[in-house]
């Protein structure tokens, strides 16, 4: 009991070090935090999750370019562009991700707003059928309705296959929860924060093990249900808001 006092102790008081605006200018999270119109939230902040691996100022940087291969108007743009407009996007190219994978991602978060409604309708849709996994599976399947180049499907993660999803789990974070402290949106209301799997990678998985939050030695599906469940029980309403100190605890602090 005294050791469970104690981690809740430190996580708490690293999620009150980390979850803070001046956080936000080095993280992928300031893409969207350019931007006041929810659509261009979403969009940015889906662009900016995707290609979130590598140094994370390589990662804001090839975010803010795709930005301004958009017109620095995500929505408006991804509403809007014809074929012809997809030329500018040749040559981009941030790890594995490149020109034909923007294109498809164009034409899929054209068809989700054209034909879907909004991107939060997909995932909610998703949630309904038996979970997250379900969500992010749902979400990924209407992503997929359009011609699309098989190697694009990499970077959108399955769970149902077992992959931990962290990018997309990062993303549905930003968008889900809202403590009022300035990182977060919150701007997604049909979904709750307690809803929510905590992002797992390299870096947290290190620190919840060490912790004594994670036993499972794979950085799979199966380890970020069995995290978020530990961090349920210091707080079952939003126990993905620990994902700021185990971040900041592995990256940071090297712990």
């Amino acid at each position: 009991m005294e050791q469970i006092r104690s981690v809740a102790e430190l996580l708490e008081e690293k999620f009150v070090q980390y979850n803070r605006p001046s956080f936000i200018k080095a993280d992928p999270i300031s893409v969207p935090h350019r931007y006041s119109l929810k659509e261009d939230r979403e969009i940015s902040g889906f662009l900016a999750a995707t290609i979130a691996w590598g140094q994370r100022k390589s990662i804001v940087q090839s975010a803010m370019k795709l930005m301004v291969l958009m017109d620095d108007a995500p929505y408006d743009f991804v509403m809007n562009f014809s074929e012809s407009d997809l030329k500018r996007f040749d040559g981009f190219v941030h790890r594995t991700f490149n020109y034909t994978d923007i294109s498809v991602f164009l034409y899929a978060l054209k068809n989700i707003y054209q034909v879907h409604g909004r991107m939060e309708k997909v995932f909610a849709d998703g949630i309904k059928m038996g979970g997250m996994d379900h969500a992010i599976a749902h979400f990924r399947d209407v992503f997929f309705e359009v011609p699309h180049a098989s190697r694009t499907r990499k970077h959108v993660s399955n769970p149902l296959s077992g992959s931990c999803a962290k990018r997309i789990n990062m993303y549905l974070r930003w968008l889900v929860r809202n403590d009022g402290r300035g990182v977060d949106f919150g701007i997604w209301k049909s979904i709750r924060p307690d809803q929510l799997i905590c992002p797992l990678d390299v870096h947290s998985g290190r620190v919840a093990r060490r912790l004594g939050l994670l036993k499972r030695k794979q950085d799979d599906w199966k380890a970020a249900i069995e995290l978020t469940e530990n961090l349920r029980l210091l707080d079952p309403s939003d126990p993905v808001k620990y994902d700021f100190a185990l971040f900041g605890l592995g990256v940071f602090e090297k712990f």
